[in-house]
């Protein structure tokens, strides 16, 4: 059975259900799998939820819950906790967890690792048409919205522009979730907002049917700048016509998005999650068109954190070659 959110008490109740049940260890199978996505906006949220159900269908003894977070940090806190057993990550995040470095600095290394790339999460500076926002550097002095505390968006955002000599100090940074983001500058409450998702995302086609937009493109020089800080992050662009009213490409950057794990979940489940993620890939695609990325070769080619044992049985099996990088130590 697949269900939305269950609150913070009862989720609590079930996992400690679940920790005091007779032969019951948070790395054997458990009978409800959270997946942390994000919020109400973004890809995350949409795809999040179709996997669960999907998981529901092809593995029916297990009982599915997709969870409404605050992103990619919010969602390794909670997974590190052990109040989810998987969880959305920007690549950004997943390496910083892995490496014990940046938002979790302190934290023991090497205790999430991946079950599969999903695809590439697009950093997206949108403004309005006649706010004379058209480079990185026109935003000193405006009113930016960076993303939702814990998220992934804020995070890439925060590197972008410490990589290319802007502070927090330069602009008013407003920390607003994909809705609130796109809510803001429609009402001119604020003269740009960073998201980062796989497009189209829900909330700027819906501020682009409100409001003409502008995708404020972010250059080479600006990427490599970025790419020094975050080797996980490479050069992107949108295509023509990805949001209504954009005729030209426009440049950008990108950091693969991850299905990531504890270490220390059961083989033999990350083995069945993963079989069965790529079996759904194709109607995934039919939820939203980023999925078609969704791939063994996508996976092993830009994971930026090694894959789950389970994980890797499952491509071992499938006939591909998992490079020594991607393989853990664990």
């Amino acid at each position: 059975m697949c269900r939305w959110g269950a609150t913070p008490f009862v989720r609590a109740v079930l996992f400690l259900a679940l920790l005091t049940s007779p032969g019951c260890a948070p790395s054997d199978r458990p009978e409800i799998l959270a997946l942390a996505t994000a919020g109400t906006g973004g890809v995350y949220y949409v795809l999040g939820g179709s996997i669960a159900e999907f998981w529901s269908r092809e593995l029916p003894e297990q009982d599915f819950v997709a969870e409404v977070t605050g992103g990619s940090v919010e969602n390794l806190s909670l997974l590190l906790a052990g109040d989810v057993q998987v969880a959305f990550s920007m690549g950004t995040n997943a390496h910083e967890v892995f490496n014990a470095t940046g938002s979790f600095a302190g934290r023991e290394p090497a205790q999430v690792l991946a079950l599969a790339a999903l695809y590439p999460n697009v950093l997206h500076l949108v403004t309005l048409e006649g706010t004379g926002v058209e480079s990185l550097s026109d935003l000193v002095g405006r009113r930016v919205s960076v993303g939702a505390p814990g998220s992934g968006t804020e995070v890439g955002a925060r590197t972008l522009l410490e990589g290319n000599g802007i502070g927090y100090d330069d602009f008013q940074p407003q920390r607003l979730n994909f809705n609130e983001t796109a809510s803001a500058l429609r009402d001119g409450n604020i003269d740009a907002g960073f998201l980062s998702a796989g497009p189209p995302t829900s909330a700027i086609m819906d501020l682009a049917t409100a409001r003409p937009i502008r995708l404020v493109p972010i250059g080479v020089a600006e990427v490599d700048n970025t790419s020094a800080l975050d080797p996980t992050v490479s050069r992107d662009f949108f295509p023509p016509g990805t949001y209504p009213g954009q005729e030209l490409e426009v440049e950008t950057l990108s950091t693969p998005n991850l299905l990531v794990v504890r270490a220390d979940m059961s083989d033999d489940l990350v083995y069945d999650l993963t079989k069965a993620l790529f079996e759904v890939q194709a109607e995934l695609v039919g939820v939203h068109p980023a999925a078609r990325h969704t791939s063994g070769d996508y996976t092993l080619e830009i994971s930026p954190i090694p894959l789950h044992p389970g994980s890797v049985r499952y491509f071992v099996e499938a006939g591909y070659e998992v490079p020594d990088r991607l393989i853990s130590s664990r």
